[in-house]
């Protein structure tokens, strides 16, 4: 009974995406059904096989191998804060961004990561029918982070529509990063914690093409090279480019704009959701945010294949996470969670793993407002709900697929 209850949650998932939809008739079906067999494929295949966990770490180890090179510059400058245990939110997922964002801007500038985009995002095009960017930023986002992917991504972004902005912002609420990784399999099961990061992306690529499906022609599907926008050409009439450690130093000086935007952000919204539990605390003492949420969210874990009793509970971590952030419930659980059903086990640990809270969307927004222009950034506020919604459908579906391959 809960395996069947477990699947048909995952169904109504799909359909709750399918309703919210901003364009029903152009919903690309075969985009959908073939990542959907996909990652059944990929959430049986890393809950059996250990052989397979150990390939996507790998892949995590050398994303945090270059983190862990950005520090070494920080500690430079800020040594107590890199040796603080634990590093607090600004060194740990912001100030890496002043290495990673030149880094990707200098292989921009020699053509080298136009060229990766353009074959990888060929690949996952045949496979997921995504247009080129997007189904390279769906790789891109797996280990980098939100706001590191999409800060590497400016001059992708900066050529896209507004509504193809916006499917990458929704996308964007399911990143985790790399330099983490370990920290969360130090807290709950390293398995399912490695399982839940192809899961995610994904999901993210189903969620997005149901709510937010957006057409683009070949012509639009094309990858942006430095010099495309050049006003300046030489005597061949080439685009002239600017000088390599001229544009390297715009590179890092936008850099650094681009943190103290996000940082801004973040501090903004989380004192402003908190601002409101408060309020909401002197009407009621048992009132906040998370237990509204979790109420509200307690008939989606249900639909998770869970009895009523683990459903409350689960509902209740997943208002505390929307609310605060994954760590917070990470800690809640972490003594005792060996001790939950496995199938419970497994899906809360799938859940928690990614992004996707309020505090993400107030770094999505800085993000992009450090690089595209403001009707673009205009067209992503007017759409939070969808990026809160997104957030939560692919955390929901990762959730439930994990689910129907552990009991």
């Amino acid at each position: 009974m809960y395996l069947i209850t477990n699947i048909i949650g995952v169904l109504v998932f799909l359909a709750i995406a399918f309703l919210f939809s901003k364009d029903h008739k152009h919903v690309n079906w075969r985009s959908v059904i073939v990542v959907l067999i996909i990652n059944l494929f990929v959430a049986f295949f890393l809950t059996n096989f250990s052989w397979g966990r150990n390939a996507v770490q790998g892949a995590a180890d050398g994303f945090n191998w270059l983190v862990q090179v950005s520090y070494t510059g920080i500690a430079f400058a800020l040594p107590d804060w890199v040796n603080a245990k634990p590093m607090n939110f600004v060194t740990s997922a912001l100030l890496p961004i002043l290495m990673i964002v030149p880094l990707f801007d200098i292989l921009t500038y020699f053509g080298i990561l136009p060229f990766i985009i353009k074959w990888v995002g060929k690949f996952m095009k045949l496979i997921t029918g995504q247009p080129r960017f997007e189904a390279f930023y769906s790789v891109e986002m797996m280990f980098l982070g939100n706001t590191e992917a999409i800060a590497v991504s400016g001059l992708q972004l900066k050529k896209l529509s507004k509504e193809r902005i916006l499917t990458i912002a929704m996308m964007s609420m399911s990143c985790i990063t790399a330099s983490i990784i370990g920290a969360y399999t130090q807290m709950v099961p390293g398995e399912y914690v490695i399982t839940a990061i192809p899961l995610n992306i994904f999901n993210a690529i189903i969620v997005t093409s149901l709510l937010n499906p957006v057409r683009v022609s070949p012509e639009e599907d094309t990858i942006a090279k430095m010099g495309d926008s050049a006003e300046e050409t030489d005597e061949n009439g080439k685009p002239v480019r600017e000088p390599f450690f001229s544009f390297l130093g715009d590179s890092i000086l936008a850099s650094g704009k681009l943190i103290l935007i996000i940082l801004a952000n973040v501090i903004a919204f989380v004192a402003l959701a908190n601002l409101i539990s408060k309020l909401l605390g002197l009407i009621n003492p048992w009132l906040s945010l998370e237990h509204i949420l979790g109420i509200i969210l307690f008939p989606f874990s249900w639909l998770m294949g869970l009895d009523v009793n683990h459903a409350f509970e689960f509902a209740q971590y997943m208002g505390t996470k929307l609310m605060t952030n994954e760590f917070v419930v990470m800690g809640q659980i972490s003594d005792h969670i060996n001790s939950f059903p496995p199938h419970f086990r497994a899906q809360i640990t799938v859940f928690l793993t990614s992004f996707a809270n309020f505090s993400t969307i107030g770094m999505i927004i800085g993000a992009f407002k450090g690089i595209v222009d403001r009707d673009k950034n205009n067209h992503i506020s007017k759409n939070v709900i969808y990026l809160l919604l997104s957030g939560v459908l692919v955390s929901l579906l990762s959730a439930g697929i994990i689910g129907l391959f552990v009991w």
